[in-house]
């Protein structure tokens, strides 16, 4: 309330005076690092948290100041997570506040490409999941790796299939294969199948064009002809295809 009031004797709008009014939740998170474990201190910093709260509700109208406002808090929640008894919940509501802080800025700044909303969520997952892979080698890669590749891979590769330009299947093609071969050389399996999943939809997007062109320069007879010369081969090696499949079902279940 004083912090408003302050706001408005300066002759602030709404969303100017939001960033005083986190002074309450800055004052909060001090006072619980000193309170610790005294049952006062969670009421304390639940008014705090209400005060953050009604800040972004100011500054929702001015994006620029939305996004300070949500980068602010995200400072005070990783002040409180130096705490152990509140990092848990602190230290993830901290990254969800500077990745939104990123988005509003980058949305306020009229940027449109996916990749500046995706990698600031990547980056820092990938960060993570290599670190809980040190810490226990058995981790699945799905668990540590595949939310953060997901993020970027599949949004990039949907704007992909309707860029009319080169540049962006050209990067995703490059950066899918270089993680399917990461994924290979380390016995990675979500890099394997993610990486080659994305480089097999983007080369296919990039080469039906010129397939569908040289479909139409040849005979009609040809492709029937060629599609049951394939079956025919399929079915005199059919055992073989059936062990290979195996050896590949095996070597993937052998990956983490």
């Amino acid at each position: 309330m004083l912090t408003g009031f302050a706001g408005r004797s300066l002759g602030l709008a709404p969303h100017e005076a939001s960033p005083l009014i986190l002074l309450v939740p800055a004052l909060t998170v001090l006072f619980g690092a000193r309170l610790r474990r005294n049952p006062v201190a969670l009421p304390v910093e639940l008014t705090g948290a209400l005060g953050a709260l009604v800040a972004v509700a100011l500054a929702v109208p001015d994006a620029p100041f939305l996004a300070l406002v949500l980068a602010l808090c995200g400072v005070l929640a990783a002040g409180a997570a130096v705490r152990p008894e509140r990092r848990p919940v602190a230290a993830y509501l901290a990254a969800a506040l500077f990745v939104l802080a990123t988005w509003v800025r980058l949305a306020a700044s009229e940027v449109s490409f996916p990749e500046a909303y995706t990698l600031p969520v990547t980056v820092p997952a990938l960060v993570v999941g290599f670190l809980r892979r040190r810490k226990d080698p058995e981790a699945s890669s799905w668990t540590a790796y595949g939310p953060g590749l997901a993020a970027t891979l599949l949004p990039s590769l949907a704007v992909a299939w309707t860029d009319p330009d080169w540049q962006r299947p050209l990067l995703l093609g490059v950066s899918a294969l270089v993680i399917t071969l990461l994924g290979a050389r380390y016995r990675l399996q979500a890099l394997l199948l993610l990486g080659g999943a994305v480089l097999a939809l983007d080369g296919l997007h990039e080469l039906a064009p010129y397939v569908v062109q040289v479909a139409g320069a040849l005979p009609r007879w040809l492709p029937p002809a060629l599609a049951g010369l394939l079956l025919l081969v399929v079915g005199a090696t059919y055992e073989q295809r059936l062990r290979d499949a195996r050896r590949l079902k095996d070597a993937l279940g052998r990956m983490r």
